[in-house]
């Protein structure tokens, strides 16, 4: 089991240098933070941006894997964001895990003027996504002069280069796809190296765990109807979904990842304990929590 922690980018940098360097030195095997512009209850508090707070948690680190938790085409095109992606993953040496969901219904879903999508357009426009920044991360051989091109119904890029310092390096950053439902379950089996999950919409205790099961169960189907080996891909879970929070206490936290074993899953995430609201726990909880990360 590796372990993981999100960090959410609410405070000034010297406070959240401190957290990301705290979560190297507990030993979490990688950390995120969330990629929206603001979110749900929290959207009238500090809020900083998710690619500059990963590319100073990247120079302050060294070991510890980085990543978004997730990013999505609410407010994203995949050019520029690609740029961003491999220039973070270069300053990391290596070390960014893409994570990549469909995008919500909130606040990120209607800042850009937005008309309120179906769920099968905001399917399709994932699915653009996904497929166009595997094709510009896997990136362009150094001397061509063509770049590379793609147009479908919601992105279109016109000789977009991808040259990069340190691009060739590495074949293409982790795809760690968020999804729950058949379509999506589909995209991980074509690029995810790994799959996401909060878990079923709604559910609580019991029957989240029970909804957890059903998930797994039905990515398994998807990825060998693909011919492809669900070992191959990693399982993401946070275990802060169904009602709970995992950090409220040691005995919760190991209940959790006892549990998410079980089940299959590869790598567990919690929530950097808040003062208030939402993930609302104390820090001593990690002091404990670290001795078990081995």
């Amino acid at each position: 089991m590796r372990f993981g922690i999100v960090i959410l980018p609410q405070d000034p940098w010297p406070v959240a240098r401190r957290k990301w360097l705290g979560a190297e030195q507990y030993g979490f095997d990688h950390a995120f933070t969330y990629d929206h512009l603001s979110w749900r209850s929290l959207a009238d508090e500090p809020w900083s941006a998710t690619i500059p707070t990963l590319t100073a948690a990247a120079a302050v680190t060294e070991r510890i894997a980085l990543g978004t938790f997730v990013s999505s085409p609410n407010f994203r095109h995949p050019v520029p964001f690609a740029k961003d992606v491999a220039t973070v993953d270069d300053v990391s040496g290596g070390r960014f895990l893409l994570g990549i969901g469909s995008g919500g219904t909130g606040f990120d879903a209607s800042v850009l003027g937005q008309p309120e999508y179906t769920p099968r357009e905001r399917h399709e426009r994932f699915a653009e996504f996904v497929t166009g920044l595997d094709l510009l991360l896997r990136g362009e051989e150094v001397g061509s002069t063509g770049g590379i091109s793609f147009a479908g119904e919601w992105f279109t890029a016109k000789n977009a280069r991808m040259v990069t310092p340190g691009f060739s390096d590495r074949a293409r950053v982790p795809f760690l796809i968020a999804a729950n439902g058949p379509k999506g379950l589909g995209l991980v089996s074509r690029f995810g190296q790994g799959w996401v999950t909060t878990g079923p919409d709604g559910a609580e205790g019991e029957s989240w765990w029970e909804g957890l099961r059903g998930l797994s169960d039905r990515l398994d189907d998807v990825v060998r109807g693909a011919a492809r080996d669900p070992a191959t891909i990693d399982r993401y879970l946070s275990l802060d979904s169904g009602g709970t929070y995992s950090l409220q206490s040691m005995n919760a936290f190991e209940d959790a990842v006892g549990r998410a074993a079980e089940l299959g899953f590869t790598d567990v995430i919690s929530h950097w304990p808040r003062e208030h609201g939402i993930y609302a726990g104390d820090e001593s909880i990690l002091d404990t929590v670290a001795a078990t990360l081995s």
